[in-house]
């Protein structure tokens, strides 16, 4: 995904931030920033969701994915799978809008024991796979058919429940706020 790190480091410098700032607003550290933006490092979808936040922006920007403005239909051969932090994803919506949508494949095991909180809120609907979902101080299993609405300021983590991992449908609202995501759990402010 090398195309991530230099359209990263040009948000980044429109929005007239330093790296620490940047950093800071996205719950990661410095040297983890400058690592996605040097293409190091791969971002996981929770880091471009938090980076997406930060600049005011959507995850398919930060991927340089495109699709005509405003074009209210978007057609599932027309868009290209992206990787990112062993997650895959697919636009499932238009850009600009205030939501973004993604049709999701959540790998076994890909995102450790990181527990996002976030302005916003997030729907989820299981396509195939089982679904881990813990929100605050519950976990659930989802099976295919099974949907899931919160409020993103609730401590919450996606996993898959099956080696083969987990397909869905992901919304959440895009909030233009400089709070953003912040990473809790495994004490490592960069997620790595």
């Amino acid at each position: 995904m090398p195309a991530v790190a230099p359209k990263l480091r040009e948000l980044r410098r429109t929005a007239g931030l330093t790296l620490e700032a940047a950093a800071r607003a996205a719950s990661l550290s410095p040297a983890h920033l400058s690592r996605l933006e040097t293409g190091r490092r791969q971002p996981s979808l929770p880091m471009l969701l938090a980076l997406s936040r930060t600049y005011g922006t959507t995850v398919s920007e930060l991927l340089g994915e495109s699709t005509a403005d405003r074009d209210a239909v978007v057609r599932g051969g027309d868009t290209e799978p992206t990787r990112a932090g062993g997650w895959t994803y697919w636009q499932a919506g238009g850009q600009g809008r205030g939501m973004q949508t993604l049709r999701v494949h959540v790998p076994h095991g890909a995102q450790g024991d990181m527990v996002r909180v976030h302005p916003g809120e997030e729907w989820l609907y299981v396509l195939g796979g089982r679904l881990r979902l813990r929100l605050g101080d519950s976990t659930h299993v989802l099976k295919p058919g099974d949907s899931a609405h919160f409020d993103s300021l609730t401590p919450h983590r996606i996993a898959a429940a099956d080696q083969g991992g987990a397909d869905l449908l992901f919304v959440h609202t895009l909030m233009q706020s400089p709070v953003t995501a912040l990473c809790l759990g495994d004490g490592n402010p960069g997620g790595a």
